[in-house]
């Protein structure tokens, strides 16, 4: 373990989680230590804290109510002084209307239609079907008609447009990128993640995703979803990576992985623990 030194500038970082999770739900539970390994000195803040908004780097990490409080986040999200991933990409992230800018820069995607509160929902007659809020998270699968009509109507009446996307008998792929390279990756069996080893040609498809998102050497993380070689969901605020689901090995080279690439963020931002010299 590197060892801190007096005489050196030591970057505040907060890893922001939110009100309801201020450390998260336990998944980054070993980032801390992680990012000391690499002499790195992290903590866990609400985004919403002063203290966070005075840190030389923010990670969202576990941010999960900004959807009912989006115009307050993405403001704060401009105040902060380093924030990965960056606002413009957040801004962009936060509504599923970024798979048509997918689509449109020649990423293959599934297509949906988005239903607002009052609108005619149709549901597919057969097959499975992916119903998600068009702001953040929580995508769901349903092989169930009438289950599916309830959670469009739940998240109707909580005030979300949904998005509706069909399934099929293509595997779904879960990759997760760091630093903008590949990391690891997980099949969904049953709404279960497993570890898994896609092929080349699935992690280029993740890649030309990131790539058409933003520059992805500035992407600290990014997690894609696919059915078959087709980008079902693109997620770059704070997406779950999954550590708990891998085994050890695979966990601690990729947590190395991740606190190498906060490592060359702040080299990049110009808060490198050398970067600066203490008083």
């Amino acid at each position: 373990m590197k060892l801190a030194r007096p005489d050196v500038f030591h970057p505040l970082i907060v890893l922001a989680g939110c009100p309801q999770q201020v450390a998260g739900d336990g998944d980054d539970d070993a980032l801390v230590a992680a990012l000391r390994q690499r002499g790195l000195h992290a903590r866990w803040t609400s985004w919403d804290d002063p203290e966070a908004g005075g840190a030389d780097l923010v990670i969202l990490r576990a941010t999960h109510d900004y959807p009912g409080r989006l115009d307050e986040f993405l403001a704060w999200t401009t105040t902060v002084q380093n924030l990965l991933n960056p606002p413009a990409v957040v801004s962009w992230n936060v509504d599923r209307r970024y798979l048509a800018d997918l689509a449109h820069r020649g990423v293959p995607t599934v297509p949906g239609q988005v239903y607002a509160a009052g609108e005619r929902v149709e549901l597919p007659r057969t097959g499975s079907v992916f119903v998600s809020p068009t702001v953040g998270t929580g995508t769901r699968c349903f092989t169930d008609r009438s289950a599916a009509a309830a959670h469009v109507a739940e998240l109707h009446e909580a005030g979300q447009r949904v998005l509706l996307q069909p399934g099929g008998a293509d595997p779904q792929t879960v990759l997760v990128f760091l630093g903008g390279a590949p990391s690891h990756a997980f099949t969904t069996q049953d709404g279960v993640l497993r570890q898994a080893e896609p092929d080349f040609e699935i992690w280029d498809v993740g890649a030309a995703a990131l790539a058409a998102a933003a520059n992805p050497a500035e992407l600290l993380y990014a997690r894609v979803h696919l059915i078959g070689r087709r980008v079902l969901e693109l997620q770059l605020v704070d997406p779950s990576l999954g550590w708990r689901r891998l085994d050890a090995g695979t966990r601690d080279l990729a947590q190395r992985q991740f606190a190498v690439s906060v490592e060359s963020a702040l080299d990049r931002l110009g808060f490198g623990p050398l970067s600066h010299r203490g008083p």
